[in-house]
């Protein structure tokens, strides 16, 4: 006879050694996601050929499902991932989530910024907050860096490649 706090710790326990669904999921619900703004996107287009706007996004999608139900298919046939087992990582540490909270924040603040401040200023952001957030502490380097690698970056898409990005207060400038 099993008990309610037996049945929940085997349920654990097959979660736990089942984890890999979890990633199956996420696969399958943004294959879905891909799936169905191809499908319902207009196209205003002329197309020329059989490859249009539609097609990649329909392949990825479709390759995101596949990938998906054959991951559920061999976890449940009973198929582990191999252990991390890299000679610099120790797995017995807990996660650094300060690091990952400042590169979340510095992405979202690239996000927000980038439209009312331009790239040049927002990317130089981004540039000095990851080097930030990932140890370096050479306060005086990384921001003439940053903002080299920002200024280059909008030069070589805006004047060389042809995309236009957002310049801000420096569009004049620039």
């Amino acid at each position: 006879m099993t008990t309610p706090a037996t049945e929940k710790t085997q349920g654990r326990s097959w979660l736990r050694e089942h984890s890999e669904l979890g990633v199956g999921v996420l696969l399958f619900a943004i294959g879905v996601l891909v799936l169905t703004d191809a499908l319902t996107m207009t196209v205003d287009i002329a197309q020329r050929g059989p490859v249009g706007p539609k097609t990649v996004p329909v392949v990825v999608g479709t390759g995101l499902l596949v990938v998906a139900v054959l991951l559920a298919v061999d976890v449940l046939r009973g198929g582990r991932g191999e252990s991390e087992g890299g000679e610099d990582v120790d797995l017995s540490e807990p996660g650094d989530w300060r690091t990952v909270l400042l590169l979340s924040g510095v992405f979202l603040a690239f996000a927000v910024l980038i439209g009312p401040v331009g790239f040049p200023v927002s990317g130089a952001l981004l540039f000095w907050g990851a080097a930030y957030a990932l140890g370096s502490r050479h306060l005086h380097r990384d921001p003439l860096i940053a903002a080299g690698l920002s200024l280059l970056t909008y030069v070589v898409f805006n004047n060389l490649l042809g995309v236009p990005l957002p310049g801000g207060p420096l569009m004049g400038v620039l």
